[in-house]
């Protein structure tokens, strides 16, 4: 379908090159202007995929004449193309988990051992996902979670507390944070990861506790509060043997 696309302006006098023009229907911006085409400038380029092409436009065309009013369209992707993110980033990957339990863990046969009080064996489980995270963490990549615990805490979080064997094993670093502490911090009750503190997945959640979308934010002052958020909760929060040692002792 032919997009409607509105003149916005140019900033170049009569040539009409560099200009901006704003799709009608969608919102998106479409710039010309002259291509960058020297191989030094390109090489400094981050994230520059081979269909994409650098143009040079002045600071002052996009103050002059890009939007001015921007009403955010959630940037929603499936699970597939959120479990790329994992393999594209560069330095690291951070999350908060708060929820009290997830669907998704019920249905492993190690939540079921553990239900039953038996020792759960996590050697070959998720042996995939496993294998992606030790490469990922060979290339000097980060992987980091803070899980938060309810007083008592849920039969879903002491879970993830044992889990955290495994993810450990495979080269993520795991604390845990008690809830009031970070109702305490104002801490946001959202499961998010961020990504080279550049890039948010907000993880939405039915009301049956399954992941069934992710909602991505790059806009910066909405990252830097995600961020913001993290230097927080990374400032309180236990490493989860400390916090496993200190719960078994909170309980005898």
């Amino acid at each position: 379908m032919t997009r409607r696309l509105r003149f916005n302006g140019t900033g170049s006098g009569v040539n009409g090159c560099p200009s901006i023009h704003e799709d009608l229907d969608t919102g998106e911006v479409i710039v010309h202007g002259p291509a960058l085409t020297n191989p030094d400038d390109i090489a400094q380029l981050r994230h520059l995929s081979a269909d994409e092409v650098p143009i040079v436009v002045p600071r002052a065309l996009l103050v002059d004449f890009g939007p001015k009013k921007v009403t955010r369209v959630p940037d929603t992707i499936g699970l597939e193309e959120f479990d790329r993110l994992f393999t594209q980033f560069e330095h690291m990957a951070w999350r908060l988990e708060t929820r009290r339990r997830y669907a998704s863990d019920e249905l492993t046969h190690t939540y079921t051992q553990f239900v039953r009080g038996e020792p759960v064996e996590w050697a070959g489980v998720d042996a995939e996902w496993c294998e992606e995270r030790r490469q990922q963490a060979a290339f000097g990549k980060q992987f980091e979670r803070i899980r938060l615990v309810d007083t008592p805490p849920t039969v879903g979080q002491l879970y993830l507390l044992d889990n955290a064997r495994r993810n450990s094993a495979v080269g993520e670093r795991i604390f845990n944070l008690w809830r009031e502490d970070a109702d305490r911090l104002g801490l946001p009750a959202e499961d998010f990861w961020i990504f080279d503190s550049r890039l948010v997945a907000l993880l939405n959640f039915d009301d049956a506790d399954n992941l069934v979308d992710v909602e991505l934010i790059t806009e910066p002052a909405a990252v830097l509060r995600y961020v913001m958020v993290r230097d927080a909760a990374r400032h309180h929060a236990i490493p989860y043997e400390e916090f496993a040692a200190r719960l078994a002792a909170k309980e005898d």
